[in-house]
């Protein structure tokens, strides 16, 4: 990048650590952000390609996006910026490498709506939050960290199912699975755990391990499927042959998939749930 552009010319400056600026050679449209980038320079100032002080740098995908972001960024108080830029900060130092840059955009605007939900008596209700917190963890963590910071900045309590939401962010900016799709899946898991029992008249205790590890092996196979991702399964045949009655069911579960999330099913990801399920219906039939 920095051999096609020289300078960056800056169209506005949101505050201090963020910029929005334009290529001066491609004049394409970018964020900037970076410590106080935006302390020295005005509205009709240049940012040299290589200024230190640059630590992100994304390009929004089209002109829509752009003016999104500048309406945002207009509404949103410099204060949830600025925490935004210290969570953010600890998302990098547990998950090093790159983030999704939408975090940037999604995170100080979740933030705000949250603040003003709260300011305002409203309540904030997560139908997800155990299976979130069981599914990931290390990101529940982060979150709730963050949620420590926001409730010391802005003098709101913070319960504990906007952890959950949180959560959602963290994951979705070390994964680059887009927050709707995670909110998406998690519906689609409940759909098909109540499906499981239902089909097979069995109860299995929430949050037991039987619970968590069959919620887990769906929510991943979900978004295997929802990306598009192959795995190989070299016990296809096997599967099919000796666990009839799991296969047809991970059959009927899979129509749903297709049907409520327009996806196909690959077969291999049929036989690892019809191979889950058999770990489930053994461990079931055990404890009796």
């Amino acid at each position: 990048m920095s051999r096609e552009i020289e300078t960056f010319q800056v169209q506005r400056v949101i505050g201090n650590n963020v910029v929005m600026v334009q290529g001066s050679k491609n004049g394409k449209e970018y964020v900037i952000i970076g410590k106080g980038i935006g302390f020295a320079v005005k509205d009709t100032g240049a940012i040299e390609v290589n200024d230190q002080r640059i630590e992100k740098l994304f390009r929004l995908e089209d002109r829509e996006e752009w003016s999104q972001y500048q309406i945002l960024l207009e509404d949103i108080d410099p204060k949830v910026m600025k925490i935004t830029d210290e969570i953010i900060g600890d998302i990098t130092s547990q998950f090093p490498g790159k983030l999704n840059d939408k975090i940037y955009l999604a995170l100080p605007s979740h933030i705000q709506f949250t603040i003003y939900r709260l300011r305002s008596g409203m309540d904030i209700i997560n139908p997800f939050l155990q299976e979130t917190k069981m599914t990931f963890p290390k990101e529940f963590e982060i979150a709730f960290k963050a949620a420590d910071k926001i409730s010391a900045e802005f003098n709101v309590q913070i319960p504990e199912d906007e952890v959950g939401f949180l959560t959602y962010h963290v994951y979705s900016a070390v994964s680059n699975v887009p927050v709707g799709q995670l909110v998406k899946v998690s519906n689609m898991v409940n759909e098909l755990l109540d499906q499981i029992r239902t089909e097979q008249k069995i109860t299995f205790e929430h949050g037991s391990m039987n619970h968590v590890r069959l919620m887990i092996h769906l929510r991943f196979s979900l978004e295997r499927i929802l990306q598009g991702s192959l795995i190989d399964n070299p016990f296809v045949k096997h599967i099919k042959k000796e666990y009839k009655t799991e296969y047809k069911l991970a059959q009927k579960l899979g129509k749903v998939i297709q049907s409520r999330l327009e996806v196909q099913v690959p077969e291999e990801e049929l036989c690892f749930l019809a191979m889950h399920l058999h770990r489930l219906f053994q461990t079931i039939e055990k404890n009796k």
